[in-house]
């Protein structure tokens, strides 16, 4: 993610920063808690900063789409926490609004789960099948090292 930022500020391209309020004032993402902040290598001001509550960068406040529009983007680049949740639900809204989307498997992060039936499932196959999921149908899944190229 560090080296994306960096990147985009030297090029000037626009960066947008996405924080996620929960509503939930017990979970680690609700505002009064520190795990509302973002990471260190998430530095600096954005061109735009969206809270959102749910898991999809398209439905917070400023209105994401309604932004890219008028700046003439067509195409995102996501990276972030989580893989499974908030990045892969914002890309799937993304390519369905017609972007075009880089998806940054490397640049986002997930947490080991449990399935319903209680089965472990770690990080890195959920990030894989993130991957899977989207790759040719929502996005195109790429390596922050081939993106920068």
């Amino acid at each position: 993610m560090a080296a994306l930022v960096h990147r985009w500020r030297t090029l000037g391209r626009p960066l947008v920063f996405v924080q996620h309020d929960s509503d939930n004032e017990a979970s680690p993402l609700h505002p009064s808690n520190p795990g509302n902040a973002f990471k260190g290598v998430v530095a600096g001001s954005p061109d735009l900063l969206v809270h959102k509550s749910v898991n999809s960068s398209f439905h917070g406040s400023p209105d994401l789409n309604a932004w890219l529009t008028d700046e003439g983007i067509e195409q995102i680049v996501i990276c972030g926490i989580t893989t499974n949740h908030c990045c892969e639900t914002t890309a799937r809204v993304g390519g369905n609004l017609g972007y075009d989307v880089a998806f940054v498997l490397d640049a986002t992060h997930t947490f080991d789960r449990n399935t319903p039936d209680g089965e472990h499932i770690d990080a890195e196959l959920l990030a894989l099948i993130t991957a899977t999921n989207l790759h040719g149908e929502f996005a195109t899944v790429v390596a922050t090292a081939d993106l920068l190229r």
